[in-house]
């Protein structure tokens, strides 16, 4: 039998109907590595048993000609998508106790096909982060190695870090995540995987804990496009308990993958050209504009004047959603509570305790803009950018079907490496945010390594509602990279 963990989604699909393996036997692996790599820390809570039993369940429907879209494969949750039943804590101490009585619309479109659950993986506390460093359980830790010698343990980019490093190990055959600002693009460029961020109101948000409500989208992250266009079926589609959900039909994704990009226009945005992009990056991004234009796209030039608000506009929108949403976390309904000698001061305990610094900046940075005297002169001038930024990215879009960029603007870096500087440190969203403000679809694609061997992503950016443009680029880019590496512990593993 082939080494199961080393299958990519399709191909574990077409083994499960060939009955090559049973989903209990591909489980199985995917429980041993998941034990063989725990020291990566991507997990909060392991669901090993509860997997075994989803497997055995998918078995014994398969037998009887029940196949769903995603029958029999292990996937990781995001612990900010709340499993009924199972402890859900956002990484953070505040809800280290809860445990939902109720499933996630997405985690629970997943289960309805057949996907089983190997645990849930840590993130950045509440998805606030580009790191995954301000876990109240830990650091989770990039599988990746520098191949200088220095031996650093790197972050597996953030938030959803844990979804990213276990996939990248090949403990997990997808996983879902949430992108606010770059958190599913962002961690999949630095582990070598893809990971697409669908349009916003593509996928429900019920059941999804809350940082930003007008920017989290659930989406999914896989080692493949391919693998990512079959999630994303079953993870999207319209949900009635989501008042931003789109009624809109899913389509296939899988049939966009045509390998066919004649006639397709690819925008390049002059404004993404920053300063201080990596040579390395730079290059990457040169090549991918010439692995399309030989596939027969056309190359535009495009600009988007505005994008160079959207890091500060973000961070007035999103402390500010997320100090409103965070409000509900008092130690009276549920979650941890710390006790005081008056109400007061149980909320202030609580909130104190169960809260990490990270969280506790964008509160207050998010209390402050929305207070009285700046309300207007903060909040309501970002939502204005906010719209001139989406009116950029309307007007290219009359130019190009695509855009090209670079994901992020550098590899991983070692923990505590920009840890004492958050705005190097939100610096890392740089080209991810802008689609975001706009709620486009944006995809991360693995096309190569830098000088230190570790992965560099290219970022493929949609019309809205169109991600299958956005899959079909993706699906081409990855071809024409061909990017087989695979983190140094695995294949040490694998000799």
């Amino acid at each position: 039998m082939t080494n199961l963990t080393h299958l990519n989604i399709a191909q574990a699909l077409e083994g499960l109907k060939k009955k090559e393996f049973t989903s209990v036997e591909l489980t199985q692996a995917h429980v041993k590595a998941t034990e063989e790599f725990r020291h990566l820390n991507a997990y909060v809570t392991e669901t090993s048993e509860l997997a075994l039993k989803q497997a055995a369940e998918s078995d014994a429907r398969r037998a009887k000609g029940q196949v769903g879209l995603l029958e029999g494969i292990p996937l990781a949750i995001k612990d900010l998508y709340c499993t009924k039943g199972v402890r859900t804590t956002a990484s953070s101490r505040i809800l280290d106790n809860f445990v939902p009585p109720y499933e996630s619309t997405v985690s629970g479109n997943l289960f309805r096909d057949g996907a089983v659950m190997l645990g849930k993986t840590s993130l950045d506390e509440f998805a606030m982060g580009s790191s995954n460093t301000t876990s109240a359980y830990g650091n989770v830790i990039s599988p990746w190695k520098r191949n200088n010698g220095d031996n650093a343990d790197l972050v597996p980019g953030g938030s959803s870090g844990g979804s990213s490093a276990i996939v990248a190990a090949r403990a997990a055959m997808g996983a879902t995540g949430t992108d606010t600002g770059g958190s599913i693009r962002q961690p999949a460029s630095f582990t070598g995987i893809a990971g697409i961020k669908p349009t916003y109101g593509r996928c429900s948000r019920w059941g999804i804990i809350a940082f930003a409500s007008s920017l989290d989208q659930a989406g999914p992250f896989a080692r493949t496009v391919e693998d990512c266009a079959l999630m994303l079926r079953s993870m999207a589609g319209y949900d009635p308990k989501d008042s931003t959900c789109a009624d809109r039909p899913v389509p296939d994704y899988t049939a966009a993958l045509t390998g066919n990009v004649k006639g397709l226009r690819v925008g390049i945005p002059k404004e993404y050209n920053v300063e201080g992009l990596s040579p390395e990056i730079a290059k990457l991004w040169d090549q991918g504009k010439d692995w399309l234009k030989s596939g027969g796209a056309e190359i535009v030039d495009i600009s988007l004047p505005h994008s160079k608000y959207a890091l500060p506009v973000y961070y007035i929108i999103a402390p500010a959603e997320c100090s409103s949403n965070l409000a509900r976390y008092d130690g009276i309904r549920y979650g941890v509570r710390a006790e005081g000698e008056s109400l007061n001061d149980v909320y202030m305990n609580t909130r104190a305790q169960g809260f990490g610094d990270e969280v506790k900046r964008r509160i207050m940075i998010g209390t402050y803009v929305l207070s009285a005297g700046y309300y207007d002169a903060y909040y309501t001038k970002a939502q204005k950018i906010r719209r001139l930024i989406a009116e950029d990215f309307a007007r290219a879009f009359e130019k190009c079907d695509v855009i090209l960029s670079p994901t992020a603007p550098s590899a991983a870096f070692a923990i505590g490496e920009n840890q004492d500087d958050p705005i190097k440190m939100y610096l890392n969203d740089v080209f991810t945010i802008p689609a975001s403000l706009a709620g486009l679809p944006g995809m991360s694609v693995p096309a190569g390594l830098d000088s230190q061997g570790l992965p560099l992503g290219l970022q493929i950016i949609g019309k809205a509602w169109d991600e299958e443009t956005v899959l079909r680029t993706g699906h081409f880019v990855e071809t024409a990279a061909n990017f087989t590496a695979m983190p140094q512990m695995l294949m040490k593993k694998a000799a």
